[in-house]
């Protein structure tokens, strides 16, 4: 095992010392990684007029059944006016369940639809089968490694939030 201090993908050198081309070659690698990674999604998306904030909401709800408005606001961090235009477009085309709140009738729980639940499923296979054959190709140590990057690249209260969510699945 390394101590950080010798070879890496980036041409041999320390990752304690990275160069601003590196770091550039890391960012567009992100920025092509995730053009790749919502293209499927994208193209489903696109026959149904749907964008990828219709995608989110979809895959946070169907993550934490009958999660709040309020919820979904902070999880996704856009404003509730955005928020309320995406829910609309869901609900009216019957792929989301707005319900009362049981204990606060002021607050809506959100809920996939059976609709909701099969296009959520078709979005999300996509993405499963281009992730399941780069972390297969990459190898596990290179999957811990992305991971370990991703989090530390997550702002403190995103980071708590992606715990928070990893917590209520187990």
């Amino acid at each position: 095992m390394s101590d950080g201090r010798s070879g890496s993908g980036f041409g041999g050198e320390s990752l304690l010392f990275l160069t601003d081309e590196q770091l550039r070659q890391g960012i567009e690698a992100m920025f092509f990684a995730y053009q790749g990674f919502t293209a499927d999604p994208d193209r489903i998306l696109a026959e149904l007029a749907y964008g990828r904030a219709h995608h989110r909401a979809m895959h946070f709800i169907n993550r934490a059944p009958g999660t709040t408005v309020n919820n979904l606001l902070s999880i996704l961090g856009v404003t509730k006016q955005s928020l309320n235009r995406v829910l609309r477009a869901l609900v009216e085309d019957g792929l989301v369940d707005s319900r009362v709140g049981t204990l606060d009738k002021r607050e809506r729980n959100l809920y996939l639809t059976d609709r909701g639940r099969e296009l959520e499923q078709r979005l999300s296979d996509a993405q499963r089968i281009r992730m399941r054959a780069a972390y297969k190709q990459a190898g596990p140590e290179a999957v811990q490694g992305f991971k370990k990057v991703l989090e530390a690249m997550m702002d403190a209260d995103m980071r708590r939030a992606y715990a928070d969510l990893r917590e209520a699945s187990q």
